[in-house]
């Protein structure tokens, strides 16, 4: 079996998928998953800059390092390259539709598909709220991890 490869896609990548790839780098390692881990952004604004401080504050709360990821750009070999992408909200999953390239082998998703009775549902986006909503998202994307990660891990999907 090849290494599990996971994109996750927000719009600017210094909020909310830099914290899920914080998160399921962290359930990962303490599952001893190997996993190809990666962000990025359907927007382009913000490349090559660190997360959002209070992004980084929440993670490192939850023993979680995300200050070395920088923002970069959804590129059309991503979809080649991983097996899932998942995008935070309806919004950016619609423009990752777009992008795909029709032969693209990478399953779109949603974070929170992952979580038991919030499959269509959009993680909350924290960057024009206070450093609570990072909180929030936190929660949100851990939960999505740790239920995109047994996805992964079991063998009957």
């Amino acid at each position: 079996m090849s290494t599990p490869s996971v994109l996750f896609v927000c719009l600017g990548n210094i909020c909310r998928s830099p914290l899920a790839e914080g998160a399921m780098r962290a359930v990962a390692a303490r599952d001893g998953v190997t996993m190809l881990i990666d962000s990025a952004g359907t927007g382009n604004w913000h490349a090559g800059n660190p997360p959002d401080p209070r992004a980084q504050a929440v993670a490192a709360r939850h023993g979680v390092d995300i200050s070395t990821l920088r923002a970069r750009q959804v590129r059309a070999e991503d979809f080649q390259r991983f097996d899932h992408i998942v995008a935070m909200d309806r919004d950016n999953l619609a423009e990752l539709r777009r992008l795909a390239p029709a032969d693209a082998p990478a399953r779109l998703s949603l974070m929170l598909d992952h979580v038991p009775g919030q499959k269509g549902k959009s993680v909350a986006d924290p960057y024009f709220g206070d450093a609570a909503g990072f909180g929030a998202t936190w929660e949100e994307v851990l939960a999505g991890a740790e239920g995109l990660l047994a996805r992964i891990t079991d063998p009957r999907h």
